[in-house]
């Protein structure tokens, strides 16, 4: 049943496209779409039984939208998210999708895990969550980024065929063309609207040193070959220049972090169009959780983070953004203040647009595969209905998005209300 009009009055609307804070406005949700956005002083037809909400001036913001978002491992500690039992996972990712939602963010793209049930489960109605989209299990060489096994494990099928994060659902090991086609197309077939592959070292496994690039090309490739079988694309971790120019080579169309990238590879990235998911990784008190051991890793990559963003800037590449947040509830928490730290770098403006519209442009990469067709990101007649009443001027003020408990007033999602302070 299609949840009831809804009128917000007397607010001023964050249009995303031009990065502006318009006059006063109302703006009529009807169904799960924006139906009519109109100066505060006009007449609206059609508005008779709408539930009103008074903005009372507020700043009405779509949706946030968190491009690199790991629904399962969020919030879950390391040692449970790699050996704990998976039903307990799947209980905290539905506490997870709900606090996630009440942060104002109403869509995440899942970088990789078994968030399919999850999604199902929200869609459904079954728990209050964000609007997912899917990469399944992330895909990874032996030894690479996402194989978590101990080196008593091996070698593969010593122990049983595969692991307990492979049967998970968490990860796909993967060797040679033959191997990474049936994992892509296993996951295409489990509904992933995008597929996430490791292709460089990375923090938080152990068994690859940062600087490692992982896959070949061809094995790239036939991943991206499954992908735009399916109308949808590949998405890659790597923070080096030889694993991102490789994978840009392979037709990969979104590249994950990148902190160690130089301006050489930058610079192809804006020709050939790929977007670059970037994450503000500092080493500071929001840095996450990691064994000891990887530390010195940690240090190499955030201390790339500056450089990768005036990168990013210099050459115009299309950037969006993420948190990529794991295995730490209270970071989890945190997800706002990930984004009001993007001032660091970006204008207020161009941090909403960002977590906006900018984000949404690279979510609909996945053509087909969209699980939820139609316009996000922007407040406009016919968008989405995700929208966000902000207790003042997230321009002025872009702390606000840290304080969602207290600063969002109202949180709507497909058009229904799921938070209203009154």
């Amino acid at each position: 049943m299609p949840p009831d009009p809804v009128l917000f009055r007397d607010v001023r609307v964050f249009d995303s496209r031009s990065g502006t804070i318009g006059g006063p406005a109302q703006v009529l949700v009807r169904g799960d779409r924006v139906d009519t956005v109109a100066p505060a002083h006009e007449s609206l037809p059609g508005t008779d039984g709408a539930r009103v909400v008074e903005g009372l001036g507020g700043t009405l913001i779509p949706g946030l939208i968190d491009a690199h978002w790991h629904s399962i491992f969020a919030a879950a500690p390391l040692a449970a998210a790699l050996m704990g039992d998976v039903g307990f996972l799947h209980i905290l990712a539905a506490a997870t999708a709900r606090d996630t939602l009440m942060r104002g963010f109403t869509t995440v793209r899942d970088a990789g895990g078994p968030a399919f049930g999850l999604k199902q489960a929200v869609d459904a109605g079954v728990v209050a969550g964000p609007r997912i989209y899917p990469s399944g299990a992330m895909i990874s060489q032996t030894g690479g980024h996402g194989d978590f096994r101990t080196i008593n494990d091996l070698p593969r099928g010593r122990l049983g065929h595969l692991g307990h994060a492979e049967l998970s659902g968490a990860v796909c090991i993967a060797d040679g063309i033959d191997a990474v086609l049936q994992g892509a197309r296993e996951q295409l077939m489990r509904g992933a609207s995008q597929l996430k592959l490791m292709a460089g070292g990375g923090v938080a496994s152990s068994h690859d040193p940062l600087d490692v690039t992982q896959y070949t090309e061809p094995e790239l490739r036939a991943a991206v070959d499954a992908a735009e079988n399916w109308g949808t694309y590949v998405m890659v971790h790597a923070y080096t220049p030889r694993a991102v120019q490789q994978a840009v080579r392979a037709g990969v169309r979104c590249i994950e972090h990148g902190q160690l990238l130089d301006d050489e590879t930058a610079a192809l990235m804006a020709e050939t169009g790929v977007w670059w998911s970037l994450q503000p990784f500092l080493d500071d008190e929001d840095a996450a959780p990691i064994p000891p051991q990887n530390r010195p890793k940690l240090l190499q990559m955030t201390a790339g983070t500056d450089t990768a963003y005036a990168l990013a800037r210099k050459h115009g590449v299309q950037l969006a953004w993420g948190t990529d947040t794991l295995f730490d509830p209270a970071l989890a928490a945190k997800q706002g203040k990930q984004l009001a730290k993007m001032t660091r770098w970006f204008t207020p403006a161009e941090i909403l647009t960002m977590a906006t519209l900018t984000n949404a442009e690279l979510l609909a990469l996945s053509g087909p595969r969209n699980p939820y067709p139609g316009p996000l990101g922007v407040v406009e007649e016919g968008a989405l209905a995700d929208l966000v009443l902000v207790d003042g001027d997230p321009l002025a003020d872009i702390t606000l998005v840290a304080r969602p408990e207290t600063a969002f007033r109202v949180i709507m999602k497909d058009g229904a209300v799921v938070k209203d302070l009154g």
